[in-house]
């Protein structure tokens, strides 16, 4: 028996890898340590979470919700799908994920901030736990956990515009949950082991791609963007399967994707959409149209740049990369010696992925993008975990030095809690405007229900608006959409502008 490495062995891996990392690190009293700073610093982003998840059943519908509900009541799925593909945009997978919500009606609206929250928070833990499995990384428990609840509250509530961002399900499930469903589908890739787990993973990724592609245009361009990134860089530098089962993933990715936005872009409801808007490719890529959407981003990259909430990201990152232990690439991997490769590979993704989205939808928004944060998710996620895998690389280097490990630690568990707390403030905000709103709202659906009941055809409706939301007859009476499908709703053959509630 080799007595000298069973005594190594058993030495703390604090001890092995050096005093600066001792709280920091597996190994005798520095593993409850880290473990309570954990679990302390976890609950702050989950106590914010769970304050947006209680104001969501304060949420009510409004602008698409009116024309969706009465499809979906009327006609389920089967009519709901056919309005998308047909009429509206192409989007079926969209469609799909509408019914799973509009099938409840208000309370489906009411819940849908909680069950798209836990996807969020669920899809990046698992995320975080695959990518350190991967890379022969290991964290103490809760690490992963606090990464993930913090990442998902900055992506969330870190927009300009929270309310159609998070709450508004029309908006969330085209351009918050459907990047972190992409981010789903590398997870079976990162876990795959074994010949039948590499075949599940392909299959998943070739199927993820068909569904967002037709879920999300924008998601799709961002999912291009990131699958040539990984191709250029072959996987010489991360660490990962070989690069020919890694083209054989990105391959099936991008042949899922291509087949989805062809089953998008040439429906009848996306050639409408288009005609409505003008959005050819001749006027999307036009020398001035595509200077005006440049210049439009380059506005969206200075609101987004600035927003200081975003430093959460990086400062959990940090936290994350001062924890870690092992690493199957050895002290001299390739992550270490070049890690501005990955750095830049990440930054370039971000910029040519925001930069296109901003492109194929400036046609619809026009200038209004630059204040249309709802459509910037898409992108936005890769900001944030861009951040937080920068902040993780500068977490490693600091590890080995004392007093750089300590200050690291105490500054960046200090952001993190100041980025929650800096949060929950337009949070709370927003959660009074919501309150009104709601008691507003159900004022007028007991009266217009009632006076449905009654026999009554037409009655008169008061625009209740939140967050810049669109009513039937906002503009003072100006703007008469959705009004028809608001007399659908009720059952009613019109509603009339009104500007006293009932």
């Amino acid at each position: 028996m080799d007595t000298g490495k069973t005594a190594d062995a058993a030495r703390p891996v604090a001890v092995r890898e050096g005093s600066a990392g001792r709280a920091l690190v597996e190994g005798g009293p520095g593993r409850p340590v880290t473990r309570r700073w954990a679990a302390a610093l976890t609950l702050f982003p989950l106590a914010l979470l769970g304050a947006a998840f209680w104001i969501g059943r304060l949420v009510r519908p409004g602008a698409d919700d009116w024309c969706f509900l009465p499809v979906v009541r009327d006609e389920g799925a089967s009519g709901m799908i056919a309005k998308f593909y047909l009429h509206d945009n192409g989007r079926v997978a969209n469609a799909l994920l509408v019914v799973g919500y509009g099938a409840f009606g208000v309370p489906g609206q009411q819940w849908y901030a909680l069950v798209s929250g836990v996807v969020v928070v669920g899809v990046l833990w698992a995320l975080t736990l695959a990518a350190l499995g991967r890379a022969g990384l290991s964290a103490p428990r809760g690490v992963p956990l606090l990464v993930a609840a913090t990442a998902a509250v900055i992506f969330l509530l870190a927009t300009p515009d929270t309310y159609k961002t998070f709450y508004w399900p029309a908006s969330s499930v085209s351009h918050t949950v459907s990047p972190v469903l992409a981010c789903a589908a590398v997870i079976p890739l990162l876990r795959a082991r074994s010949g039948r787990g590499r075949a599940l993973a392909v299959a998943v990724a070739l199927s993820a791609g068909v569904f967002v592609g037709t879920l999300s245009e924008e998601t799709s361009v961002v999912a291009c963007v990131v699958l040539c990134a990984v191709l250029l860089l072959g996987l010489r530098d991360v660490p990962g399967p070989g690069p020919v089962r890694t083209r054989i993933r990105c391959a099936a990715a991008f042949a899922g994707i291509v087949i989805g936005t062809a089953v998008l872009y040439f429906s009848p409801g996306a050639h409408a959409r288009r005609e409505r808007f003008g959005a050819d490719a001749g006027s999307m890529f036009g020398a001035e149209q595509l200077g005006a959407a440049l210049r439009a981003f380059g506005e969206i990259l200075a609101t987004v740049l600035t927003t200081w909430q975003y430093a959460g990201a990086l400062a959990v990152g940090v936290l994350l990369g001062l924890s870690v232990r092992g690493g199957q690439q050895g002290p001299d991997g390739p992550l270490v010696r070049r890690p501005l490769l990955p750095v830049l590979a990440g930054v370039l993704v971000f910029l040519v992925s925001g930069c296109l989205c901003t492109v194929i939808t400036y046609p619809v928004f026009g200038t209004g993008v630059v204040t249309a944060a709802r459509v910037w998710g898409d992108f936005l996620l890769v900001y944030v975990l861009l951040l937080t895998g920068v902040g993780a690389l500068l977490g490693r280097e600091l590890r080995g030095r004392r007093w750089g490990a300590r200050t690291a630690t105490a500054v960046a568990a200090a952001v993190s809690v100041l980025t929650c707390v800096g949060l929950a403030v337009p949070l709370f905000r927003l959660g009074t405007e919501m309150q009104v709103r709601a008691e507003r709202w159900d004022r007028q659906d007991r009266s217009l229900r009632d006076g449905a009941a009654r026999g009554a055809q037409v009655l008169p409706y008061t625009p209740v608006s939140v967050s810049r939301m669109l009513e039937p007859f906002g503009g003072h009476g100006r703007r008469v959409w959705p009004a028809q499908c608001v007399a659908e709703y009720y059952h009613l053959e019109k509603v009339t502008y009104s500007t006293r509630l009932p």
